[in-house]
């Protein structure tokens, strides 16, 4: 059967957030400071790890690719969301539309991924501590690297492809400051069945195992810990994994609040506000996270400032 494809909506009118005109400038500040500190922090993380060869390990090998995720998210809903604050709506053309989508589920789907091989480093680490460095070697990190990035490109093609095919014939008008695939779905007049169930089968694959597996890993780590005799020891071993636990916690949390938990419709200001937090906010505090509560990055940073200012005052 040949497929016509009749889309007539060549551009998507983004509203954003349609009660808070009177904060239009507060909010565009605001929000230009969330970004800046966010792409900063998440930029310091990798410097600092490439900097100092004492981090030269799986799991801040992880905190760096972590990092760019973050800054992908960010930089793809941000500049255009910025516009949209501040001049309470902006245009995006449908490939422009398709293109925000994609890299934004590129890169949430690659941070799933991260996290989850991340709880299985630190479960290598904890409860296979003698065979450690010969599993979660360089070559073994970077192979599943690539791999991630590889699925991930191939998946979210897939189903950019079936979202292209599909008929817009208007309205062309989302009540969201970007381009999520309910909203997009919600315009189209095509039968969206298929595209329902490829997007429920990438949310098995990058969401709901992921989650599993560091489920599982944690309640391994847990009984691991609690077979530890002294508290000292218990603390200091549950340290090396609780800014990990504390950033799946927040990602993990607010996927489940935005994606699961119902919403209403009529609350499209509430629900933009909760996917301000998942898009904007979690890429803020994971870089915090890890230099607050980690004390080899904190080292490690200390020493790279005392190292730039002994520099430029010489």
């Amino acid at each position: 059967m040949q497929h016509h494809n009749s889309s007539k909506v060549t551009e998507i009118l983004l509203l954003g957030f349609q009660n808070f005109q009177n904060l239009n400038i507060f909010s565009f500040l605001l929000i230009l400071i969330i970004y800046i500190v966010t792409v900063c922090g998440n930029l310091l993380i990798m410097l600092v790890v490439s900097y100092s060869r004492s981090l030269h390990s799986p799991m801040y090998f992880f905190l760096t690719q972590l990092s760019l995720s973050d800054i992908l998210l960010t930089t793809t809903i941000v500049p255009n969301m910025l516009q949209t604050v501040l001049y309470e709506k902006s245009y995006v053309s449908f490939i422009g539309c398709l293109s925000q989508f994609y890299c934004f589920s590129a890169s949430e789907a690659l941070e799933c991924l991260l996290l989850t091989v991340m709880s299985y480093d630190r479960y290598q680490a904890i409860c296979n501590p003698l065979h450690y460095t010969s599993i979660m070697d360089f070559t073994f990190c970077l192979r599943i690297i690539l791999v991630f990035w590889l699925i991930i490109f191939i998946m979210m093609l897939m189903i950019i492809l079936t979202l292209s095919h599909l008929d817009f014939c208007g309205p062309n008008i989302i009540d969201h400051f970007f381009c999520d695939l309910e909203p997009l779905l919600e315009l189209s007049c095509s039968d969206t069945f298929i595209m329902k169930m490829e997007s429920l089968v990438l949310a098995i694959l990058f969401a709901i195992c992921p989650l599993t597996v560091v489920i599982v890993s944690y309640m391994y780590i847990i009984f691991t810990i609690l077979k530890i005799p002294s508290v000292t020891g218990r603390q200091k071993t549950f340290s090396t994994c609780s800014a990990h636990l504390t950033v799946v916690s927040i990602f993990y949390g607010s996927i489940i609040i935005i994606y699961v938990f119902p919403r209403d419709q009529n609350q499209q200001n509430a629900n933009a506000l909760l996917s301000l937090f998942y898009t904007i906010v979690t890429p803020l505090l994971n870089p915090m996270v890890y230099s607050l509560s980690n004390r080899d990055i904190k080292q490690a940073l200390r020493k790279l400032l005392t190292n730039f200012s002994y520099y430029f005052a010489n």
